[in-house]
C-alpha cells in the first residue's frame, strides 16, 4: 500500500502531481523516497550494519587535530537553533560521517541530519561554531522520519530521512514553491 499523498493538478493525462496534506511527508517532488527501498540495513562485507552511531563502534574517533561537531548547535533555515549534534554516524565501509544526530531543542527526541544538508562556516576553526541547516526550519525539525533502532538505520530509514530534507528546499516555506519572477 502506497503512503505516497497526492492528487492530479490538471484533469490531463500527464498532469503533474500535488501533495494533499504535508508537502514534507507526502512523498511528492523533492520529498519522494522510494517505497520498495528494503527496510533492513545495508551492511559491509562481514555482514555488520554499514552506518552506526560513532558510539557504537570504538574503531571510529574524530582524529585528533580535527574539530569535534558534538556538542555544537543546529542553526535551521529560519536562523533559531533547531537543537545540537550529539554523535555523529559514521560509515564503515568509507572513512566518512554519513549523519549527524541532533538532540532536539526542549524535548527528548534525537533526529538524524544527513552530512550533505549542512554546512560548517568555521569547521572548528575561528569559535563562534554551528552547523548550519538551509532545508527546513528550526520547527520541522520535529517531524524528521525517525528510526526504529537508535544503533543503525535501514535503507528505507535513509530515504525518508533525506526526502524529507530535500523537500524542505521546495516545500519548507510558502515563498520557496513560488515561481521567480
Amino acid at each position: 500500500m502506497s503512503s505516497v499523498k497526492y492528487v492530479p493538478a490538471d484533469s490531463y493525462n500527464g498532469s503533474p502531481v500535488v501533495p494533499t496534506g504535508n508537502p514534507m511527508i507526502d512523498g511528492v517532488g523533492p520529498a519522494a523516497w522510494n517505497e520498495a527501498r528494503r527496510d533492513e540495513p545495508d551492511v559491509t562485507y562481514d555482514g555488520r550494519p554499514k552506518l552506526v552511531p560513532m558510539r557504537m563502534d570504538a574503531a571510529f574517533s574524530i582524529a585528533k587535530g580535527d574539530p569535534d561537531p558534538r556538542g555544537l548547535p543546529v542553526v535551521a533555515a529560519d536562523k533559531v537553533v533547531a537543537g545540537k549534534v550529539v554523535d555523529v554516524w559514521v560509515n564503515r565501509s568509507e572513512p566518512q560521517v554519513s549523519f549527524y544526530e541532533v538532540q532536539l531543542s526542549g524535548s527528548e527526541r534525537r533526529v538524524l541530519l544527513p552530512s550533505g544538508y549542512v554546512q560548517w562556516p568555521n569547521f572548528g576553526l575561528w569559535g563562534n561554531d554551528r552547523l548550519l541547516v538551509k532545508s527546513i526550519t528550526s520547527a520541522q525539525f520535529a517531524n524528521v522520519p525517525g528510526t526504529a533502532r537508535e544503533d543503525r538505520i535501514t535503507l528505507l530509514e535513509e530515504d525518508r530521512i533525506s526526502a524529507y530534507y530535500a523537500g524542505g528546499h521546495l516545500y519548507a516555506t510558502s515563498s520557496r514553491s513560488q515561481p521567480l519572477i
